[in-house]
């Protein structure tokens, strides 16, 4: 890589991200100490993954990502085949099936992997028919091509990981000059047919592709309580995350110090609730800061996208832009009560292997097209 570029990375943009790391560590030490005999059990496996993650981040920014789109085919036939063999051979967390053990290794999750494979494909995909997008049967190649990896991951069943890849294709297409009036019909058709079959099965009785917990949790974050009264039901996550969050008021009760987290009472906290923690122990404030942090990446995500030198670039961080930004609004929505849980994890906070060198793979994607770009005039 030549030196000249390096002074083309945004600064914006990994300040932005190196003060969510730090402040991820912090905030995850707080949430996990209490979990287990070693109260540096997690924080030290999440060190280890940061450093792994970065490193793989520097080798990604040195690749030119450019010699990547002529093998789209590739990439997208080791993603299906690579869900297929989840399917096959994974082990069951959670009831879903989606993580598989590679001997002396840690299990891993493929789903988050495939993300970045698939936008990677994706975007070389829609480079090619950037100018055929105009009505449904001109989109429906692409509907295709990402519904193959969404069913595969909707058998294991993880509902969060498909909603994630519905977002990507659909944010993805209106970046390429997907006709909006369609993109929007089809949108509202597909809703008002899913609201059907949710009628369907909860009158009826029909069958859904999905587990009964992952069923009740799409409709209880209505009304927890409805579900959370007298024992833990679906919607005991989500009133206690509400309770620890508003518990917080505007300053927090300061680190360690959350009843709810400390205690035990907020489950999944170092992980899918974390955003909670945030909440509890440093109050509004910095649940705003937080998301301000957020507010500054993505919008200098989006910055770099346009000033690509072509469109595979383009398509490339909007993809990854619109994964995050999906990550982020459903896992905040989730822990505040306005999204069903579907145990989507908080970019760069949350506790968890396979999500931190997806996400720090996915930065050197971006750095890559960064430095690779254009000058930026901001």
């Amino acid at each position: 890589m030549e030196i000249k570029r390096i002074k083309f990375l945004d600064k914006g943009f990994i300040l932005s991200l190196l003060l969510l790391l730090a402040f991820g560590l912090v905030i995850l030490y707080s949430a996990s100490s209490g979990i287990g005999s070693d109260p540096f059990y997690y924080i030290k496996k999440q060190i280890l993954w940061l450093t792994v993650g970065i490193i793989l981040a520097v080798i990604v920014i040195r690749f030119d990502y450019t010699q990547l789109e002529g093998y789209w085919k590739y990439l997208y036939g080791f993603s299906i085949l690579t869900l297929i063999v989840v399917l096959a051979f994974g082990e069951e967390v959670r009831g879903t099936t989606g993580w598989i053990g590679f001997g002396p290794f840690p299990t891993i999750q493929p789903a988050e992997f495939t993300k970045i494979l698939l936008i990677l494909a994706f975007a070389a995909y829609l480079n090619k028919r950037k100018d055929r997008l105009n009505n449904f049967m001109e989109m429906l190649p692409c509907f295709i091509f990402m519904g193959i990896p969404c069913l595969l991951i909707m058998m294991q069943p993880d509902l969060g990981t498909a909603l994630v890849y519905i977002a990507v294709t659909l944010v993805m297409m209106f970046i390429a000059g997907a006709n909006p009036r369609t993109l929007g019909k089809i949108i509202l058709i597909t809703t008002l047919f899913i609201s059907l079959l949710l009628f369907m099965h909860f009158k009826f009785d029909t069958w859904l592709p999905l587990d009964d917990y992952q069923i009740k949790r799409l409709i209880v974050f209505a009304d927890p309580y409805n579900d959370g009264k007298g024992g833990r039901g679906a919607g005991w996550n989500t009133i206690q995350s509400l309770v620890a969050i508003g518990s917080g008021g505007l300053t927090g009760k300061g680190m360690f110090n959350g009843s709810q987290v400390q205690l035990n009472f907020l489950p999944e906290h170092h992980t899918d609730f974390i955003y909670a923690v945030i909440g509890e122990e440093m109050g509004f404030i910095g649940a705003v800061l937080v998301i301000l942090l957020y507010g500054i990446l993505l919008i200098r995500a989006v910055i770099i996208s346009f000033n690509a030198n072509d469109l595979y670039g383009t398509y490339l961080v909007i993809g990854i832009t619109a994964m995050w930004m999906f990550h982020i609004f459903e896992n905040i929505g989730m822990s505040i009560g306005i999204m069903p849980i579907t145990g989507i994890p908080l970019p760069f906070l949350s506790y968890g292997g396979s999500a931190m060198l997806t996400n720090m793979l996915a930065v050197g994607f971006i750095l890559s097209v960064n430095i690779r770009g254009k000058k930026l005039v901001f």
